[in-house]
């Protein structure tokens, strides 16, 4: 299985689906996702491209072409890039039968990134034609012995704790898609998995309130990359004075590598706008209902947001919105904004 990184509420989250929420007047539905991209600074556009067109190949089937992309995607940005990319392109090269190949880029993650998903590697049958091979005892004995060493000084019942919220948070959310493909945004399926959601959250924040309160916000060293995750998820779900209230723990948090800057990116986006402001990333997204169509919520200086994207590791926006069929054209852009701010004040509800 290709490893899919999808922002619900933008930490990582593997195969994670959008939160949608109706407006009062079932007007319009806001999406929180997050970059399908492990967070990451230095990688420049023409990566980003690269990468996005041979994730298409791969989806097309066409596994060699796909993995031949991914390596123009390392070479444009002088050999660099996202472990998740280097570990979908061992897939490609996997599924194209040519096992040099993606040994070197599943030894090169476990080697220079410390790679720890034990559980998912051997679980992926996308590498199924690589288990004969000799190299492949060698590379999970590496991956263990990195998983081992970065949970050595765990919070283990933290850990635990984390991992139940984690699962309610998403088990729910997970759902949505079916439910709305089935029955529709607007109906009474929908509302009673909402409801649910919002039950789940209330319970979920009062126990990551009170992780927070007590011991800061904790990093991967110490709850693993799940769950510090985790904790930017529930905040990121919760109210806009709890936003508020830990906006500035976690740039604390983000200043000391305990949380991401992509994952906060997304928090500074949702509190701007909550507060009646532009956001800064593009990262909140909105169906008009009345359109069926979505589009990028009120935006500050759109001209540079690639450029303040890139800063934070997330990718440009262009790619971004493609998940919602939306072309990126900032020029017209610039001229839907005052419509889009009139939709966001409610005047044309």
């Amino acid at each position: 299985m290709k490893t899919t990184l999808i922002l619900t509420g933008l930490s990582l989250i593997f195969l994670s689906s959008c939160d949608t929420f109706t407006s009062k007047t079932g007007d319009t539905i806001p999406f929180d996702f997050e970059i399908p991209k492990q967070p990451s600074v230095g990688l420049n556009e023409a990566y980003y491209r690269l990468a996005n067109k041979a994730d298409s190949l791969y989806d097309a089937k066409d596994y060699k072409s796909s993995a031949l992309v991914f390596s123009e995607a390392f070479k444009a940005n002088e050999w660099k890039g996202l472990s998740i990319d280097r570990y979908n392109a061992a897939c490609s090269w996997a599924l194209a039968a040519i096992p040099d190949s993606a040994f070197f880029q599943l030894n090169r993650i476990a080697e220079k990134e410390n790679y720890t998903n034990y559980e998912h590697i051997t679980t992926d049958t996308n590498l199924n034609s690589l288990h004969a091979d000799r190299r492949w005892a060698a590379l999970l004995d590496l991956i263990k012995q990195n998983k081992e060493k970065a949970e050595a000084n765990f919070n283990k019942p933290l850990v635990a704790l984390l991992d139940s919220i984690f699962t309610e948070d998403q088990k729910y959310r997970l759902q949505i898609d079916e439910i709305e493909k089935k029955f529709g945004s607007q109906s009474q399926e929908m509302q009673t998995q909402w409801k649910i959601i919002e039950e789940k959250d209330a319970t979920n924040l009062i126990k990551v309130k009170s992780i927070l309160d007590k011991h800061g916000w904790l990093g991967p060293d110490i709850v693993g990359k799940q769950g510090s995750s985790t904790l930017f998820l529930v905040i990121q779900h919760s109210d806009q004075e709890t936003q508020e209230k830990y906006l500035p723990m976690m740039r604390e948090a983000v200043k000391n590598g305990k949380a991401s800057s992509s994952s906060l990116a997304l928090l500074v986006d949702r509190v701007a706008l909550g507060q009646g402001k532009k956001q800064i990333y593009g990262s909140q997204i909105t169906m008009d209902m009345k359109t069926q169509l979505y589009y990028v919520r009120p935006l500050e200086d759109p001209d540079n947001v690639d450029k303040r994207r890139l800063e934070v590791g997330l990718e440009p926006l262009a790619y971004y919105v493609k998940t919602w069929q939306i072309k990126w054209d900032v020029e017209q852009y610039k001229k839907d904004l005052p419509k889009f701010e009139k939709m966001e004040k409610g005047s044309l509800w």
